[in-house]
């Protein structure tokens, strides 16, 4: 149980360190060690890793930080996420970063990309384009010589050159952490009470800004604790949450939807550490093949990527149901347009299939949670009473 406990406060304190001294302590040890920031849903953490470098996760400011001249940078009808970041690298927080790479979410993250080069933030900066065909000969080709620019960038920086051997170990160490957290996953969606989903949410996020090695002692921590520990179940529903894939909403809110009644069991909050579905190969003699095969073939569904051929609201529905989830609570960022735009066909889907919904809007920031408690609490009560 203490073991537990001091996981839970270092999560706590990883999480929302807008000054990154654990990646900062980190790269003093070595010289060629580096230091590459990425936006938020899935990046290739793997490369990064195989040539001594770190990557740390960019969530924003949320609710702890003030905004001034992020604001200066993006209109009003702009979600809120760029401006915290901004902010942030203007401050100086990432001033030990080497490198920044903006995953292709949406036209806000490229022009994001764009602004850091303005600004001169960091060695390198790159707009990672992800493949919007599926063919392996030309998604998969292409994916693969946009992972060596990235390797070619950070060469250029320790002189450290990717090796097989390297890169395999890599993925080994990355599928162990995928595995530990699905193993979570799992055993909280039969025994939610046992952690609460804030606390997962901590030492989830915490996984982004340490070395893989220490995350994956951590979880092994966590999982040993969620199997001997027995707790009390309360009279709640299951809920996942769907569409803050980018944006993360502030803790209190996760905070006020448990309070209403809810036990979150699934969610797409930290994407990333869950994108692939499945083991990566880790004995190939062409590992980045090997990763490009995986994000092509074995990722998660998301409003972030082009998947024309595979509808998100059936896999939706398919999840719900796998799960045994009471009902989806539908929380997007305001002026999130790949979110917003794909919620009204999510929500068909749902329909269609006797999935119960409700959705509400909010950013990183918000400090007022009272209309929406009581607006899931509503939606909590109907399915406990009449359901």
């Amino acid at each position: 149980m203490e073991n537990f406990e001091n996981i839970l406060e270092r999560s706590k304190m990883l999480s929302f360190d807008l000054n990154f001294e654990y990646a900062r302590n980190w790269k003093s040890k070595e010289a060629s060690r580096v230091i590459l920031g990425y936006t938020p849903i899935y990046f290739p953490r793997e490369i990064v890793h195989a040539v001594n470098g770190l990557s740390v996760g960019i969530f924003g400011s949320g609710d702890r930080k003030q905004i001034i001249k992020g604001d200066a940078f993006y209109q009003s009808y702009i979600c809120h996420i760029p401006r915290g970041i901004i902010e942030m690298v203007l401050d100086g927080n990432m001033k030990s970063f080497d490198g920044f790479v903006f995953p292709s979410i949406c036209d806000v993250m490229r022009n994001l990309s764009g602004i850091f080069k303005i600004q001169k933030k960091g060695k390198f900066v790159k707009y990672l384009d992800y493949p919007q065909n599926f063919n392996p000969e030309i998604g998969g080709t292409f994916y693969i010589q946009e992972m060596k620019h990235i390797l070619e960038y950070i060469f250029e920086i320790n002189n450290v050159k990717l090796t097989t051997e390297n890169l395999n170990n890599s993925i080994r160490l990355f599928n162990k952490n995928r595995q530990l957290i699905k193993a979570i996953y799992d055993l909280r969606r039969e025994f939610p009470w046992r952690i609460t989903y804030e606390e997962l949410y901590h030492i989830i996020r915490a996984g982004t800004v340490i070395t893989v090695e220490e995350h994956n002692e951590m979880l092994e921590g966590v999982l040993d604790f969620l199997n001997n520990e027995k707790g009390e179940p309360l009279d709640k529903i299951k809920v996942i949450i769907y569409g803050a894939f980018c944006e993360q909403p502030p803790v209190g809110l996760i905070k006020t939807i448990e309070l209403a009644g809810c036990y979150i069991i699934d969610d797409d909050l930290v994407l990333g550490s869950r994108w692939i579905q499945g083991d990566i190969k880790d004995d190939t003699d062409d590992p980045l093949k090997a990763l490009s095969e995986a994000y092509l073939k074995n990722s998660t569904f998301s409003s972030s990527m082009y998947d024309v051929n595979n509808p998100k609201g059936e896999r939706l529905v398919k999840l719900a149901k796998d799960s045994k989830a009471d009902g989806i609570i539908f929380a997007a960022p305001s002026f999130c347009d790949p979110a917003l735009l794909d919620i009204p066909q999510l929500q068909q889907a749902c329909d269609k299939h006797d999935i119960r919904h409700i959705m509400f809007q909010f950013s990183e920031n918000t400090g007022q949670f009272k209309v929406i408690k009581e607006q899931v609490g509503a939606f909590s009560d109907s399915i406990k009473l009449w359901v």
